[in-house]
């Protein structure tokens, strides 16, 4: 894309990598970028070292946590745990259904609505956000509670808010949601491989078994992110989407010499003296140290999100044969060279594309030949499969079983387009009650059957979706036959669309090419249920896949 005169948002705008991308991104002209970092001074003292590159470019600042609502944003984590109130809001926003209001209190999604960039640069490590929180620790301390016969509430929810899973999928869930509405254009991550491109052999651990599962858990949260980016590049209507994964130590952003910092706070000088019984140096009451009243200080090698080296210590992780290094100037070409649509070679999403095994043309081949067999078995044993409930989603199977009755009621897509829908509801009612076997297969498989007034139901052993609120009929359109007059009418509404799709259509005697839609529905089609599901998940769903 042009990224002239465009908004460009750079997550992890005051890091290593978001302030080379911010310098790299200014040099090509844009209108404004949005540096987003978690801390007010380091956001706005990275705006102030890029004020000689800014051109005509506006820069703003935005800070606080992108992963919670916008309320809690700028408090710090460990604050935002030990209150009552604070974890209510954390687990309501990571466990709860994706609602609007979960959307509109995310600071992530305020963000992207504020700005609405053409371009988003996301150089977070969502990976050590996420997986450096220690859950395998806490676990071991939840048990030693429960068996202790002290496990409380508050234990447990601290817990769950260290879960990765679903926090990454409901961060993920939000920047699609958020994207998509603020109608950005290309996305870029700047992922990790969580140890800096080494194998189970990564010697630097933080002091538990080797390979280090507190690594190895980065690891699987960055592998896991690749992956649902590789469904974001394939979603429909989302911005293009790449991934840069370095895989190599980031370095550097300065070498100099003064306080050693660790965590954003100076490390206190401090000495022994004298040693102390190993028996009485490790008790919690022990303090045999001393504080100098200064800081440690060093010549330092500053390497962004790892921290501060000692010459030897970066002379070791770099060294040939180790992680070694890749600066953070490189990754920020990549990542331009991607925004203007220039491929590098580099981008994880469409290395997963070509990687994978898609659709092939012998199983397109088969697929016509396996259906055949299908109709051929059901002609020879006179029955009538439509749906099993085994794929999933119930809404699937209901979508089938629907379709089915209209196409046992209808010659035609026209015929349905022509239908009254209290006629159509009275004549479906009246086929279940008659055809027990129609009405025993679908109630056998898990499905209820709403009958027209919405009052009565059928319904089987197994009952695939049911509705835990005060009204079951909730659950009717994510998994029940319903024969009631205003579903009969959506499916009235839907053969209309079709119809009038074919009539928009070229007659296929005026274009005949291969760009014709030749497996389109036809307005005088007989209904199949497969046909009528599949366009209801291609035009009202928007599922539609678009790589192959």
């Amino acid at each position: 894309m042009e990224l002239r005169d465009r908004t460009a948002m750079i997550l992890g705008g005051s890091g290593l990598v978001g302030h080379a991308v911010a310098r790299r991104l200014l040099a090509a002209a844009p209108r404004r970028i949005v540096l987003v970092a978690l801390f007010e001074e380091e956001v706005k003292a990275t705006a102030e070292a890029l004020e000689p590159y800014r051109g005509r470019a506006a820069i703003e600042v935005e800070w606080g946590n992108v992963f919670v609502s916008a309320a809690l944003a700028r408090l710090e984590h460990g604050a935002l745990v030990a209150n009552a109130e604070h974890r209510a809001v954390l687990l309501r926003d990571a466990l709860g259904e994706l609602t609007d209001d979960v959307l509109h209190r995310s600071f992530l999604y305020q963000l992207l609505m504020k700005y609405r960039p053409d371009a988003v640069v996301d150089s977070i490590n969502t990976a050590t956000a996420f997986a450096y929180q220690d859950v395998v620790k806490s676990a071991q301390e939840l048990l030693a509670l429960a068996g202790a016969g002290t496990l409380d509430r508050a234990a447990v929810e601290r817990h769950v808010l260290l879960l990765t899973t679903p926090q990454l999928i409901r961060h993920v869930q939000i920047l699609v949601e958020a994207l998509r509405r603020a109608e950005t254009k290309a996305y870029v991550k700047v992922g990790t491989s969580g140890t800096g491109g080494m194998g189970f052999n990564i010697p630097y651990t933080h002091s538990e078994e080797r390979p280090s599962r507190t690594l190895l858990a980065k690891s699987a949260v960055a592998g896991a992110q690749s992956l649902l980016l590789f469904l974001l590049g394939r979603t429909p209507g989302l911005p293009a989407t790449v991934e840069i994964k370095p895989t190599a130590t980031i370095g550097w952003r300065e070498i100099g010499f003064g306080p050693i910092r660790s965590k954003g706070k100076a490390i206190p000088l401090v000495d022994c003296p004298e040693p102390v019984p190993v028996s009485h140096a490790f008790r919690p009451d022990a303090q045999p140290w001393c504080d100098l009243g200064r800081p440690l200080e060093g010549v330092f090698i500053d390497v962004g999100e790892n921290g501060l080296f000692a010459r030897d210590e970066f002379e070791t992780v770099t060294a040939l044969g180790q992680m070694e290094f890749i600066t953070p100037e490189e990754i920020a070409e990549y990542v331009l060279m991607e925004l203007e649509g220039r491929p590098t070679g580099r981008d994880v999403v469409a290395a997963l594309d070509a990687a994978t095994a898609g659709p092939t043309y012998r199983a397109g081949v088969l697929r016509a030949h396996a259906i055949e067999q299908l109709r051929a078995l059901e002609r020879q044993t006179k029955s009538r499969s439509v749906a099993y409930e085994m794929l999933g989603p119930p809404r699937l199977t209901k979508l089938l079983w629907e379709a089915h009755l209209c196409a046992l009621l209808r010659p035609s897509v026209r015929a349905l387009a022509r239908s009254n829908a209290q006629e159509l509801a009275t004549e479906a009612h009246a086929l279940v009650t008659r055809d027990a076997a129609l009405r025993s297969h679908i109630l056998s498989v898990g499905i209820p059957i709403l009958a027209p007034d919405g009052e009565a139901v059928y319904r089987g052993r197994q009952v695939v979706v049911a509705d835990d609120g005060a009204d079951p009929r909730a659950a009717a359109p994510r998994g029940w036959v319903d024969l009631r007059p205003e579903q009969f009418g959506m499916w009235v509404k839907r053969a209309r669309e079709i119809v009038a799709q074919a009539e928009r259509r070229p007659s296929r005697a005026a274009e005949s090419g291969s760009g014709v839609d030749w497996t389109a529905l036809a307005a005088d089609d007989a209904i199949e249920p497969a046909r009528f599901a599949t366009w209801v998940f291609r035009y009202e769903d928007r599922g539609e896949r678009i790589k192959r």
